[in-house]
């Protein structure tokens, strides 16, 4: 997926625990898992905003851009 989340940068940044994250944005730890390993396949803007404000800090702190490989043209080396 082309969206990483840096969740584990921030949280060693605050020296802040999964748990203790989950419990002050009020979402289980599960979930701020599957968010913070890069499985989930969205985030309510309102999760997003918790986020920033428990970890003081702005979205592009916690997710940002990376290009996939990109895959050969069709009709390339023909």
């Amino acid at each position: 997926m082309p969206i990483a989340v840096d969740i584990d940068v921030m949280l060693a940044r605050r020296k802040m625990s999964v748990g203790e994250l989950a419990d002050r944005v009020g979402i289980t730890p599960a979930n701020l898992a599957v968010l913070k390993n890069g499985r989930a396949k969205a985030v309510r803007f309102a999760t997003l905003a918790a986020l920033c404000e428990v970890l003081e800090c702005q979205p592009g702190d916690l997710l940002r851009w990376e290009a996939e490989d990109a895959a050969p043209e069709e009709g390339a080396g023909l």
